[in-house]
C-alpha cells in the first residue's frame, strides 16, 4: 500500500527551496566506483572517495536515526558509503515493503516480457481462462495493469484490510469485480487489487507460481535465497502484488542496484534496459507514474529540489528506493513513518513528503563534487485530505459474496469451486503484519550458519 501523500491529499503546496536550477553536471570520472556482488557483503568506500563529505553525511544519518529510519542505506557510484544507527540490528530482518512490492512486480513483468512470454500490449484477456471475468474487465491491457489505469474504483483501506488480516477467498478473481469507474487506459487511479490481476497474469503468462519464477529470475542471480523472505498469499495460493512482499533491507538495497545498473548485475543481464526504460517514462494519465515506479521530482514525496531525473520505489509508512541517475546516487530506508507534521494522524498519512525533505537537504549538503541547490527547510502546506476516499463498503463486502462488488461463487467460504486455506494458514511462524522476527526454523530470516 503506497504512502497516501500524492494519492488523496490533493495538490501538494509547494515547499520553499533555493532559488538556483538543477543543472545535470558533467562527472568526472569517480575516484571509486564498486561492483555489485551476490555475496551478502556489498563493496563499501569511504565517503570522500565519492565526493562525500563524512562529518556532513553524518548529520543526514544522525537525522534519519530520529524519525524512525530503522535501516538506511546510501549509494554511489554502486559504493556503500553511508549506513543507519542501526543497520547491523535491522539489515537482516524481513521487514513488509508495502508497495514497493509493485515496482518488484513490476521488474517481473519485465523479464517476463523480455523473454517474450508476456504482451505488455496485450489485453488480459489473452491470458485469462476463458469465462473468467467480463468482456470489460478482459480489455483491460498489461500496460493499463502496470500504469495504474485500469479503471478500477479504488478504496485503499478496503482494498488492504482484508489481506492484512488475512481473509480473501481470491485477490485476482476479486478484481475482476471491481467497478471500473472510468474506461481502461483514461485516468490513473491507485488501485490495490490492479496489482493483485497483474501478478496473477504474470503467473499464467510463464506458467507458473509467481514466487517460483521470481526466484529463478529475479531474487537468484542477486544472491537472495528463498529463506530469507516471506511473499504473503491470498487463501487461493494467489500472491499478493500490492504489498506484502517482507524482505530484509539488506537484500532491497540489492534490488535498488539492480534498478539503478539498468537492470544488469555484473556481467548478467536480468532485466532489460529497455523495459525499466519504459518503467521510468510518464504515463499519459499521471506524469508522476510510469510502469509501478514514482517518477520526477515533487511527485509523492520526493523533495521538489532533486533531480528531474529521480524516480523511486514507494510503500507505506515512508519505505522507498530513490535513484537519483545524475548524481550516480541509490537511496533505500525502511521504517514506519517518522515525518513530522501539526495535523497529528491525518497529517502524518498527507505530508510524508517532510522526512525525505528534510533529510536529502542535510545529504545535499555532504555533495563535495557537483553543485546541487541548497533547500530550505519544510513548510507544512494546510492539510487537505479526506478519510471518506479510502473507504469503499462494496469492495469489502464483495468478500463476504454480498453486494455488486462480489464476483459470483467466489466468497469467504469457497472461491469457483476451489477450497479455499484457512485464515493465516500460509503465514510462517514468527511473521506478522510489518516483520517475520524469532528464531523457529520456519521462520524468514537470515542466520549465521551452526
Amino acid at each position: 500500500m503506497r504512502p497516501i501523500t500524492g494519492v488523496f491529499a490533493g495538490t501538494i503546496a509547494a515547499v520553499l527551496a533555493s532559488a538556483s536550477l538543477f543543472a545535470v553536471p558533467v562527472h568526472a570520472a569517480p575516484s571509486v566506483s564498486c561492483e555489485v556482488t551476490s555475496g551478502r557483503e556489498l563493496e563499501r568506500a569511504e565517503p570522500e572517495q565519492v565526493g562525500l563529505d563524512s562529518v556532513k553525511l553524518e548529520s543526514a544519518l544522525q537525522f534519519a536515526a530520529t524519525r524512525n529510519r530503522l535501516n538506511v542505506q546510501i549509494f554511489r557510484h554502486n559504493c556503500l558509503v553511508g549506513e543507519g544507527l542501526r543497520n547491523a540490528e535491522t539489515g537482516n530482518t524481513p521487514w513488509n515493503i508495502w508497495s514497493v512490492t509493485k515496482s518488484v512486480v513490476s521488474m517481473l513483468a519485465g523479464i517476463a516480457s523480455d523473454q517474450g512470454r508476456l504482451d505488455v500490449a496485450a489485453p488480459i484477456d489473452r491470458y485469462l481462462p476463458p469465462g473468467l471475468g467480463d468482456a470489460v474487465h478482459r480489455s483491460i491491457t498489461v500496460e493499463n495493469l502496470l500504469t495504474e489505469t485500469s479503471g478500477m474504483k479504488v478504496g485503499v483501506l478496503s482494498e488492504g484490510v482484508t489481506a492484512v488480516i488475512p481473509i480473501d477467498p481470491h485477490s485476482a478473481v476479486q478484481a475482476l469485480s471491481v467497478e471500473l469507474s472510468n474506461p481502461p487506459g483514461t485516468t490513473f487511479s491507485y488501485s490495490q487489487r490492479n496489482v493483485d490481476l497483474l501478478s496473477y497474469v504474470i503467473e499464467l503468462a510463464v506458467g507458473e507460481p509467481l514466487q517460483q519464477f521470481a526466484q529463478r529470475e529475479l531474487f537468484d542471480p542477486l544472491g537472495i535465497p528463498r529463506s530469507d523472505y516471506y511473499w504473503a498469499s491470498d487463501r487461493s495460493g494467489h500472491t499478493y502484488g500490492y504489498a506484502h512482499l517482507m524482505l530484509p533491507p539488506n537484500d532491497l538495497a540489492k534490488i535498488g542496484l539492480l534498478v539503478a545498473n539498468d537492470g544488469r548485475w555484473g556481467a548478467d543481464r536480468v532485466v532489460s534496459a529497455d523495459y525499466l526504460r519504459k518503467a521510468r517514462t510518464p504515463s499519459k494519465a499521471n506524469h508522476c507514474y510510469g510502469y509501478l515506479f514514482w517518477l520526477g521530482a515533487d511527485c509523492g514525496e520526493a523533495p521538489e529540489f532533486l533531480p528531474d531525473d529521480t524516480f523511486f520505489m514507494s510503500g507505506l509508512g515512508l519505505q522507498n528506493v530513490f535513484f537519483l541517475p545524475s548524481l550516480d546516487m541509490t537511496v533505500m530506508w525502511t521504517g514506519p513513518f517518522g515525518n513530522q507534521t501539526a495535523y497529528g494522524p491525518s497529517g502524518i498519512l498527507a505530508h510524508a513528503e517532510e522526512l525525505p525533505h528534510e533529510f536529502f537537504r542535510r545529504l545535499f549538503a555532504a555533495i563535495t563534487d557537483t553543485k546541487v541547490p541548497t533547500a530550505e527547510p519544510y513548510v507544512e502546506p494546510p492539510l487537505e485530505f479526506d478519510a471518506g476516499k479510502l473507504i469503499d463498503a462494496n469492495i469489502l463486502l464483495a468478500v463476504f459474496g454480498i453486494g455488486p462488488g462480489a464476483y459470483p461463487g467466489c466468497t469467504v467460504f469457497d472461491c469457483l469451486n476451489q477450497p479455499l486455506a484457512a485464515p493465516f494458514a500460509s503465514i510462517p511462524p514468527g511473521c506478522a503484519i510489518l516483520a517475520c522476527v524469532g528464531n523457529d526454523p520456519r521462520t524468514p530470516g537470515i542466520r549465521p550458519i551452526r
